[in-house]
């Protein structure tokens, strides 16, 4: 497992448009995801930093899905060498860990590379419909007990006008996407 950084894609860039299959085989586009705020995150099934984001993901999901915040997690890693990721394990691993937002399939990996995504996870909040915030979940993905920045709920709640933006952005850090060459 390599430890890769993001790449930070600059404020006010456009939401890229998608279209990938769920967990169920069926279509979905980001053109249905409407919302106040989408956060498209890359992530996949076992990535450690990945698998200690999930919780994260979902706690936020459930405490701002009614206020018009919406979660789509994207698998990019469509790689035989790593079969844990492949698309039949991801509907099991959405329903053993409760992911009740839409988990999707970057089946050519080409949704991760329009986005400059690197790493998984690599999340890009929306604001309608531009990016408001690319960067880390929290400051410590190891320990949630010792997290002192939670950066991805405090640019939430900013862009909702509830709350200040942390002092800078640091980026996200994780495996780094297994690119099929």
């Amino acid at each position: 497992m390599a430890l890769v950084e993001s790449q930070l894609l600059k404020p006010g860039t456009e939401l890229i448009p998608f279209e990938l299959e769920d967990v169920n085989g069926k279509a979905a586009a980001s053109a249905e995801l409407k919302s106040k705020l989408l956060l498209v995150v890359f992530t996949c099934n076992h990535c450690p930093y990945a698998i200690a984001s999930w919780p994260i993901l979902i706690e936020l999901q459930n405490k701002y899905g009614s206020r018009g915040y919406q979660t789509v997690a994207i698998n990019p890693n469509n790689n035989p060498n790593y079969p844990d990721d492949a698309f039949d394990k991801m509907k099991p691993f959405a329903e053993k860990n409760g992911i009740t937002f839409p988990y999707l399939f970057d089946a050519n990996q080409s949704v991760a590379k329009a986005y400059g995504a690197q790493c998984t996870p690599d999340p890009y909040l929306f604001k309608d419909g531009k990016l408001f915030y690319h960067g880390r979940i929290t400051d410590n993905w190891q320990k949630p007990e010792l997290v002192k920045e939670h950066s991805l709920e405090m640019n939430i709640l900013s862009a909702l006008d509830e709350g200040p933006l942390p002092e800078k952005t640091i980026p996200s850090m994780g495996c780094s996407i297994k690119w099929v060459v």
